[in-house]
């Protein structure tokens, strides 16, 4: 399967679930619902959620966009994901609790694909990016493939994260837990043990860049999940795209957010939505 064929479509427009479940680790907020109407995901597909309540500012509660959220697993009809804090769209998900309302439009985006038969599958993460790499770790366990996680955190309380993915070997930039130093000083030692594996990423962008090089240079397969902001979800807006090798450009909801490290351009970075 490649990366173009691992789409699941959405429903048309947008609908309203409730919140199920509810759960605080470290700084992350986990919450689930029951989607009952749209399709179950892939791992690496993201959601444009907003609360279906007080979703805006100032006295007028003018909306904020919705913001693009990873699944974290799906179980039939239920659906995970994991909130971090970083602004007034993510802080009133974070509040969310059950029996609330949420509105979401998805699945979207291309997902990863799966490693080619034989093959080692190395999910490497940088904060809150572990989060579809859970849920690719549990496709491939769930399917006998061999699977290596990595996770990178700032410090401690954000290395919490790292039990949501079984069996990670974790690097903190503090030292606090586990391997003091970068997740990629983790991934290369994993290549040089194993140059036959098909490396999974998701994480800040200099992280993915990081990561994108490292697969360019050793001829591993290297599947990077992006991180960028996205207004629309769906190509309307252009306000995410990233500089691809050919010089053309892509649209990370759409023609990503998985994309292949080869089919970037070295400078992709210096463009739009991936900074």
């Amino acid at each position: 399967m490649t990366i173009a064929d691992s789409r699941v479509q959405a429903p048309f427009g947008a609908r309203e679930v409730a919140v199920t479940t509810t759960e605080q680790i470290g700084p992350y907020r986990v919450f689930g619902c029951r989607d009952e109407l749209g399709p179950r995901p892939r791992a690496g597909q993201f959601y444009m959620l907003s609360s279906s309540d007080h979703w805006g500012a100032g006295s007028d509660e003018r909306p904020y966009l919705p913001r693009a959220i990873s699944v974290l697993a799906a179980d039939d009809d239920d659906l995970l994901f994991v909130i971090e804090v970083v602004g007034p769209g993510t802080e009133r998900l974070a509040q969310l609790v059950e029996g609330d309302g949420l509105q979401m439009l998805g699945p979207l985006g291309n997902g990863f694909s799966a490693p080619d038969e034989g093959a080692r599958a190395i999910l490497c993460g940088g904060g809150i990016g572990f989060v579809p790499l859970a849920m690719m770790q549990q496709e491939l366990l769930t399917a006998g493939r061999e699977v290596t996680a990595l996770v990178g955190f700032r410090d401690g309380a954000h290395a919490a994260g790292a039990r949501l993915i079984a069996g990670a070997q974790v690097a903190t930039d503090d030292g606090s837990v586990g391997n003091e130093g970068l997740v990629t000083e983790l991934l290369l030692a994993e290549l040089d043990r194993d140059s036959n594996a098909v490396i999974y990423c998701c994480g800040p962008p200099r992280m993915l860049d990081a990561v994108r090089a490292i697969g360019v240079a050793s001829g591993a397969a290297t599947q990077l999940a992006l991180e960028a902001p996205m207004a629309c979800g769906y190509g309307a807006c252009y306000g995410c795209v990233v500089k691809a090798a050919d010089g053309s450009y892509r649209r990370s909801c759409v023609d990503g957010p998985v994309i292949s490290a080869d089919e970037l351009a070295p400078d992709w970075l210096a463009v739009g939505g991936a900074k």
